[in-house]
């Protein structure tokens, strides 16, 4: 599917906000990680560790490609970075096109 003007636009406008949101949904996990029980130590290592982790999610970090936009919102999908709501204003393509992908991947992500 070749991505229409309007919808990379659209993603440009949106992308930040996505990823704003999502990291602070991570802060939010993060802080409950650090008031859960236990050791300062153990608790220190398990947030590095998933600061690690996270910090390679397209939630996170992502390069805005018009050729890479259709697999980077499958990626934030599959993260949880957003949902199909967050694709409503986009064209019925896009969305019919990210639609058929999700269900032809069940099985092999976690959406």
């Amino acid at each position: 599917m070749e991505v229409s003007k309007k919808d990379w636009k659209l993603y440009r406008e949106k992308i930040a906000g996505w990823q704003e949101n999502y990291m602070d949904r991570l802060n939010k996990e993060y802080i409950r990680l650090l008031s859960e029980e236990g050791p300062a130590s153990e608790k220190f290592w398990k947030l590095e560790n998933r600061i690690r982790e996270d910090r390679r999610k397209p939630g996170v970090l992502i390069e805005v490609r018009k050729q890479k936009m259709i697999d980077q919102i499958l990626m934030l999908l599959n993260d949880n970075a957003i949902d199909m709501d967050d694709l409503r204003e986009f064209s019925d393509e896009l969305r019919e096109t990210i639609s058929f992908m999700v269900e032809r991947s069940v099985g092999m992500w976690e959406i």
